[in-house]
């Protein structure tokens, strides 16, 4: 499904008039055959684009809050669904007017709730699977809270790791900064007050050129970790809300930050999953639910094969008693023999991964205070080398003075 921007002329008494309208429909030819029945002519369509600015606001996780504070404020007195077509029609701003049109368009089409959240693409999976698992136990209004505090907490991870990341990269900065305009002229000089003797000519060279391949590999590294991670940061703000693309895969295989993001998967689901079971779904819809309740293939691909099992009539222990789960969890779904138990156990191992998925967000910031201080130490002892080389010129010039006099 996806918004479409539509210019249609309609016959009128007055003639021909030409209007824009958008269309929330799986391709093209379903918007042809929409306008057809309207008795419009379709002059052109185009997919839906958000401008930078409106791709900001929409993906605030301030602005996700309030929207969804809204819907729970208004379905005490009407359902969920009621109460989001009515925060879009008391909206006035056109900027989010555009944001929320593709949830209007989904609204006026019949579908659900969860169904319009998701057409805004705003949400991250995480989220939608807390709601939609809470509106398939038809507590929706209840599941708003623990989704509102799932995004806040991703949040504080968030500026906690992106303040940690800022300070380092401007002590980074500054270093390099130096090295790179400075080495010129250093290295100029030091190439300029060579020594004169040649039993030492050859010594300082070799230093000076050891030098300089320090720098280079420096500024090299620095440049091209910056351009990485400013990569990185600018494909998860442009795709976010998408299941997998390139970026998303390297990241993944980085050893630490791909386990930090299989721990917050499971979490995710693992709620998503006991919510569901509490609020009486059936086991196999859960299971399917839960699959579509990360970006992480890995734990999505856990949910899929622990769903094909059940349909085997493999008992339900034994389908979830899989990898990537550890042993440990392996071991508390194996000796399932009730199935009120599982909601429990999952709340349990989604508990267990989402501090474990803590530890490693600890370890990554600590990782990243490490190698930026190995950075600086190897900066500020080549600066300290630059001056012994300094030191070894100085020696050389005074002693040729000397010998002079």
């Amino acid at each position: 499904m996806q918004q479409w921007v539509a210019e249609i002329v309609y016959d009128s008494p007055s003639g021909p008039k030409k209007m824009v309208e958008s269309f929330y429909m799986p391709s093209v030819n379903d918007v042809r055959d929409i306008v057809a029945q309207k008795g419009g002519y379709l002059l052109s369509v185009r997919p839906h684009e958000r401008s930078p600015l409106e791709r900001l606001l929409a993906r605030s996780s301030w602005w996700q809050v309030q929207l969804l504070r809204g819907i729970q404020f208004r379905s005490a007195a009407t359902s969920p669904g009621v109460a989001l077509w009515r925060i879009i029609q008391a909206e006035t701003n056109p900027m989010r007017q555009n944001i929320m049109a593709p949830a209007r368009e989904a609204l006026s089409r019949g579908m659900g709730v969860i169904d319009a959240l998701r057409a805004l693409r705003i949400f991250d999976h995480g989220t939608i699977a807390i709601l939609a698992a809470s509106e398939r136990a038809n507590k929706l209004v209840e599941g708003i809270p623990h989704a509102i505090h799932s995004i806040t907490q991703k949040r504080k991870n968030t500026r906690v790791l992106a303040g940690t990341m800022s300070w380092l990269g401007i002590d980074v900065v500054m270093i390099v900064q130096s090295l790179f305009w400075g080495k010129g002229m250093v290295l100029e000089w030091f190439r300029g007050n060579a020594p004169t003797a040649p039993d030492e000519l050859e010594s300082y060279l070799r230093v000076v050129d050891n030098l300089e391949l320090t720098w280079n590999v420096l500024i090299y590294i620095s440049f091209a970790s910056g351009a990485f991670l400013a990569w990185t940061i600018f494909s998860f703000w442009l795709n976010k809300g998408k299941i997998d693309w390139p970026t998303a895969r390297v990241v993944r295989k980085i050893p630490l930050i791909g386990a930090y993001l299989r721990d917050l998967g499971f979490a995710d689901s693992m709620v998503a999953a006991s919510r569901m079971l509490r609020g009486l779904v059936p086991i196999g819809d859960a299971l399917k639910q839960s699959s579509e309740a990360t970006t992480v293939p890995e734990v999505s691909a856990y949910w899929t094969e622990a769903s094909t099992e059940l349909e085997r009539g493999v008992m339900l222990g034994a389908a979830l008693d899989r990898k990537p789960l550890t042993r440990n969890e392996r071991l508390e779904l194996a000796s399932l023999s009730d199935l009120a138990q599982v909601a429990t156990v999952l709340e349990s191992i989604a508990e267990m991964r989402s501090g474990s998925a803590k530890t490693k967000h600890s370890i990554i910031v600590w990782a990243a205070f490490g190698l930026t201080g190995v950075f600086l130490a190897i900066a500020f002892g080549s600066a300290i080398y630059a001056l012994t080389v300094m030191n070894m010129s100085m020696d050389s010039m005074m002693g040729g003075l000397m010998q002079g006099i």
